[in-house]
């Protein structure tokens, strides 16, 4: 008889990811903004004002001057086209003239004169208006994304938990920022194309009134087909948005370097692959329905425009048959007829453009309404949190993550003392580090308060109680920096302090055997750069809490990564290091919160013990259980 397997392998019943694309993007703001992807022509005319005056302040943020000459010049250069349109007459009208014809062509000369000097100022002002344009690009885009990154690192970090709001995010980086530019830019193209317009329109208004509204007719079949195609693209875009995020993240783990030997070691080559596979197909076959769709919106519009542009000629045709206008006039008609048919295709072309990049454009703007409205929670008179505190106080605290069906922390409540070195211990998913981000100022609470002495965090600025933190964080960061610069972190540098901090933590021993010392830049991608083993990340994140040298020590699990010399090591040098401050302290290990002052025990977000080591064990509950099931596991027979 065959033995039984302890370990069946599972069935493939997992559904096409296919099947789960809609799961991928039906999300509430998709709703939103493909009702502004419907929008009807009409109602972009409407919505247009509202987008050029945002362009338009935009670009007066960035630069002041080359916004004010861009849009000044062209309207001269609409002036002047007139102006050439009107003169192009006079020549005519001396070449139609009877007699001989170098008669003709001496009477034209005063007439051409003015006609080449309106041109070529024409030329020079708008080459004028385009050089200032192109000023106005790289100086919007450093004005918008550093708006988008000062959004960024200012908001709650609960915003960072919640997937609609990382949804934003990625439109307003992946598209919003491009779209910022472009929009400005196709905005000044709009107005340009309007004053074109409207410089041919007066022309043709002088000549004929009824030469006016032949030449809005050639413009309504492109314009119906440039609008349907930008709503199509856009709608493409807001369809892929979640599936492109989810490839993006496919594709950084196929590619970095921290992936690479789990990629290999659990063969999950061909899984990623398929997904990411499938996720490609889909895009593609979207995109090619698409540009089928838009292919067929824009040869109808032009076939459309194509009749426009009969219909006017021939109305031209009718006027000189029946004598209502002269040949000169006529000749000068066709010329403002191309001239404005040109201006009015730009006109189109720039509306369509900025309505398309407005759209992206408005992800941006709505990002950064919904960013700046997701700052901390404080009130109109911020108070400063003392410097040296006697007790910092936890009162029934409550938080809930965002898309959580239950809280993290519920009811709350907790004390620490200056002085003091409280430990928070309890299993996984038990609210230790909640707690900790929410006493250093990183969430607010839901409900409930916390308070340095007897002021409350709701009434101070975040940025100076997080200056009075020092903290040593199990998932810290590895900064491609150098190791000097990972230790101070943008505060002075002082050689005697870091020379301190970097010894209290162990990390000299590590820092001696890089090749530049301190100055070593601590990424492999860079030239000369060096790796640093997690254990030597973790007494280098370890200095550079020391450095800080706060009241507070917020230390998360500092030992994960250690050997257990190494951790017996920093246990006593986080306590040497204590010396009057207040130490909060997050551990799994609990041989190494003996020593703690207090200890709270948490499970399912309460706090259900605190006390003394030994008080806990007396009580023979939940502490004295975890205590017991570790330290079985150094008995001896």
């Amino acid at each position: 008889m065959r033995p039984k397997r302890l370990f069946r392998r599972a069935r493939k019943t997992r559904v096409p990811l296919e099947d789960e694309l809609p799961k991928l993007v039906q999300n509430r703001w998709i709703v939103h903004a493909s009702e502004l992807a419907e929008t009807k022509v009409t109602q972009v005319a409407r919505r247009l004002p509202a987008l050029i005056s945002q362009s338009l302040r935009l670009a007066w943020q960035a630069n002041r001057r080359d916004t004010a000459t861009t849009i000044g010049l062209n309207l001269v250069a609409g002036v002047f086209t007139t102006f050439g349109l009107l003169a192009t007459t006079g020549v005519l009208n001396a070449l139609f003239a009877a007699g001989p014809t170098p008669d003709k062509v001496r009477g034209a000369l005063p007439a051409l004169a003015l006609v080449a000097v309106a041109y070529t100022a024409q030329g020079a002002l708008r080459t004028g208006a385009g050089w200032a344009q192109a000023r106005l690009e790289p100086q919007i885009e450093q004005v918008v994304e550093m708006r988008l990154y000062e959004l960024t690192t200012s908001v709650q970090l609960a915003a960072l938990d919640d997937s609609e709001f990382l949804d934003e995010l990625n439109r307003a980086r992946s598209r919003g920022i491009m779209s910022a530019s472009s929009v400005v830019l196709y905005t000044v193209d709009v107005l340009t194309g309007l004053v074109g317009l409207v410089a041919a329109a007066g022309a043709l208004g002088v000549l004929h009134p009824i030469l006016l509204p032949l030449l809005i007719l050639t413009a309504v079949p492109e314009a119906w087909a440039a609008m349907r195609a930008a709503r199509m693209r856009y709608n493409v875009q807001l369809e892929l948005s979640a599936s492109r995020r989810r490839r993006w993240i496919l594709a950084e783990l196929m590619t970095n370097r921290n992936q690479a030997a789990e990629v290999r070691s659990f063969t999950v080559r061909d899984m990623l692959l398929g997904q990411y596979g499938r996720l490609a197909r889909n895009e593609r076959d979207v995109e090619l329905d698409v540009t089928r769709r838009m292919t067929y919106a824009r040869a109808a519009g032009e076939a459309l425009q194509g009749v426009a542009t009969a219909l006017v000629y021939l109305a031209l045709g009718v006027l000189l048959w029946r004598g209502v206008m002269p040949l000169a006039v006529a000749g000068t008609a066709v010329l403002a007829i191309r001239t404005g048919k040109s201006s009015l295709a730009n006109l189109v072309y720039a509306v369509n453009r900025t309505y398309e990049e407005g759209l992206y454009f408005g992800d941006y703007l709505e990002f950064c309404a919904s960013a700046s409205g997701r700052g901390p929670a404080r009130t109109d008179e911020l108070l400063v949190p003392p410097r040296h505190f006697s007790t910092i106080v936890a009162d029934e605290v409550t938080f809930t993550y965002p898309g959580a069906d239950s809280p993290a922390l519920n009811g709350v409540s907790v004390e620490l003392r200056q002085g003091e070195v409280i430990a928070l211990v309890g299993e996984n998913g038990s609210g230790k580090t909640t707690l900790a981000k929410i006493l250093a100022g990183l969430y607010d609470p839901d409900s409930g308060e916390v308070r340095w002495d007897d002021v409350s965090l709701w009434r101070v600025d975040p940025d100076v109680l997080r200056e009075r933190i020092a903290v040593i964080a199990q998932d810290h960061t590895h900064w491609p920096m150098t190791a000097r610069q990972n230790v101070i972190m943008g505060r002075p540098d002082v050689d005697e302090l870091v020379d301190l901090a970097i010894a209290a933590s162990g990390a000299d021993e590590v820092l001696a055997e890089l090749k530049h010392g301190y100055d070593t830049l601590l990424d492999k991608r860079f030239f000369d750069g060096a790796e640093l083993s997690g254990g030597q990340w973790q007494r280098l994140a370890a200095a550079r809490g020391f450095y800080r040298d706060e009241p507070l020590l917020i230390c998360d699990e500092p030992s994960a990564a250690l050997d257990a010399r190494a951790e017996h090591a920093l246990f006593e040098r986080i306590r040497a290091h204590a010396d009057g401050r207040t130490v909060l302290l997050i551990t799994h290990r609990l041989a190494s919160v003996r020593h703690a002052d207090r200890v709270y025990v948490l499970d399912h977000g309460k706090v259900v013990e605190h006390g003394t080591h030994d008080q806990l064990m007396a009580a023979d509950g939940l502490y004295a259980d975890l205590y017991g099931l570790q330290a079985s596991a150094y008995r001896t027979a």
